[in-house]
């Protein structure tokens, strides 16, 4: 008896349901400047410099790492979708720049249909929320080098920002004001510590530490996007420079705004750390040094400010429904 595909462990036909359970969800992102469909060997996006004076393309690449496996862990896959959109638009957004399109990139261990469909859904709703269309990707199969249950995710994203209003920092000046916004969870970092620290100890169905929900859904909340925000917070105040607080923490982003010479002063009692970091803190004995580099501590964006600014860029933010507070200066 010959061998086949399928019994090396890629069923095509799999990949085929796949390609039909997300026409739905990828066309729900398309707007007037997407042509073509799923399925063609490129994604088509009709760009018009016409609407810039000097329009600059920014992309950016990422992934959601070991975030995965809590996903797998507790089957849950529609946050990791937006995790992955979400995150790539922060990247992009802190420069100024506002998305386009976006691209994905899903590899399995044994490729689960219904399973892809979840995670490509997350990624079509973070998408539609971000003004952004899903223009292509790719799904692959690949046992032997994942479990079958195991997958690895990511993502790109291609923006536009006029270059006169490319965000780089290098106005930012001793005494200028370090404005914190919140976010909703360890986003997408930090998770080979939390899992280390956390599930030796307690089952994702559990409840430690007062936290509001069970710990495997605190630990899939999606990664918050600041793009709305970050679009507030530059037509109502002089914003210098962004920073999206991702792997590193808060200084360790921030100081990639900085001009040379510029350091930070942060004031790391100015706002209630969340119960999540708490817990992950005190099961795992960790110091607040180590903590502060490899999670968000909850602030997930930081704005730099002159200090005559520091008024409206608050009343900016609490307009749009996003309170921010000041977490410290630079010197």
């Amino acid at each position: 008896m010959s061998d086949t595909y399928k019994d090396a462990g890629v069923d095509i036909d799999a990949g085929d349901e796949t390609v039909d359970r997300i026409k739905a969800h990828v066309k729900s992102t398309a707007n007037a400047n997407v042509l073509g469909g799923v399925g063609f060997f490129g994604g088509f996006y009709r760009f018009d410099p016409s609407a810039y004076r000097e329009p600059v393309l920014v992309s950016s690449v990422d992934g959601v790492g070991t975030k995965l496996m809590v996903a797998v862990m507790h089957d849950k896959h529609d946050a990791i979708g937006e995790d992955i959109v979400n995150h790539c638009v922060n990247d992009i957004a802190v420069c100024g720049a506002k998305p386009l399109f976006f691209l994905d990139y899903v590899a399995f261990g044994k490729l689960d249909p219904a399973r892809a469909e979840r995670i490509v859904a997350g990624m079509a709703k973070a998408c539609r929320e971000n003004e952004c269309a899903l223009v292509g990707g790719e799904t692959a199969e690949m046992p032997g080098l994942y479990a079958p249950d195991d997958y690895d995710l990511a993502g790109t994203i291609v923006g536009v920002v006029e270059k006169s209003e490319i965000i780089t920092g290098e106005r930012v000046a001793k005494g200028d004001v370090l404005l914190g916004f919140r976010s909703n969870g360890l986003h997408t970092n930090g998770y080979s510590l939390a899992r280390k620290v956390l599930l030796d100890n307690y089952a994702l169905t559990d409840r430690p530490g007062g936290l509001e929900r069970d710990l495997g859904d605190e630990l899939l909340i999606p990664h918050k996007s600041y793009l709305k925000l970050i679009a507030a917070l530059r037509d109502g105040a002089d914003v210098k420079a962004f920073s999206h607080v991702t792997g590193g923490g808060l200084v360790g982003n921030t100081a990639r705004a900085l001009p040379e010479g510029r350091s930070l002063d942060v004031k790391w009692d100015a706002w209630e750390t969340p119960a999540i970091f708490r817990l992950i803190q005190n099961e795992g004995e960790i110091a607040d040094e180590e903590m502060r580099r490899a999670f968000n501590m909850g602030v997930g964006l930081v704005a730099i400010v002159a200090p005559e600014s520091v008024d409206a860029a608050l009343k900016a933010a609490t307009d749009a429904g996003e309170p921010g507070f000041v977490v410290g200066n630079v010197v």
